[in-house]
């Protein structure tokens, strides 16, 4: 059973379609033990750091991710909820995320040609820097699609993928039971719908 981390920052019918699509059991709860005891789990989000590391604090959800995390429960984060998973987010002031991947959240701005638009949305390429277990199903160059205005800065030892944007900007994050992409899987047509399965038969 996949499990959607429901607390109250997320795109959840949209991800709950595209796992249903590919014929997951999936269900969405907001329940810290349900939550701990899933055989995988999915972190969304959409808005700012900050807002969103509070309200995953509220009502046990937050421990109840890292102790799911620590006992081997595969976890993806995406888009925000991929931005959580790192020690810290720069979005109006500074702000502790999970620490399950080492890094920072910072602003495209200050690594982007200045002419180009914020946030980034739309269609981008996939760029593979090492092997992950999220892309047996697709190829280098695949497109998938982003809406995003801050990027997961220092965390090179976790990247798995990049996309051009005048820079460089972090794709995807791997490390053990712990995955996150920048992009939406669920708004990515065939290539979302096949990381998402490749990541359903993981652990």
């Amino acid at each position: 059973m996949i499990t959607i981390v429901d607390y109250g920052v997320g795109n959840l019918f949209s991800l709950e379609s595209s796992f249903k699509a590919i014929g997951e059991d999936v269900r969405v709860s907001g329940d810290a033990d349900e939550i701990f005891k899933a055989d995988k789990l999915i972190l969304p989000g959409v808005g700012a750091f900050g807002d969103a590391a509070e309200k995953l604090a509220i009502n046990g959800l937050k421990e109840a991710v890292l102790a799911a995390v620590a006992k081997g429960t595969p976890l993806m984060g995406i888009c925000l909820g991929m931005q959580l998973l790192l020690e810290k987010g720069y979005e109006y002031g500074e702000h502790d995320g999970l620490g399950l991947i080492k890094g920072s959240v910072r602003p495209i701005a200050d690594v982007i040609d200045p002419a180009l638009k914020i946030p980034q949305i739309g269609w981008n390429a996939l760029i593979f820097t090492k092997p992950s277990k999220l892309f047996k199903y697709i190829r280098q160059g695949d497109h998938v699609y982003f809406v995003h205005s801050f990027h997961a800065a220092d965390c090179e030892e976790s990247v798995t993928s990049k996309t051009e944007y005048s820079a460089l900007l972090t794709a995807s994050v791997e490390r053990d039971n712990v995955y996150g992409c920048q992009f939406h899987p669920e708004k990515s047509g065939k290539v979302g719908l096949n990381i998402l399965r490749a990541f359903c038969e993981e652990g």
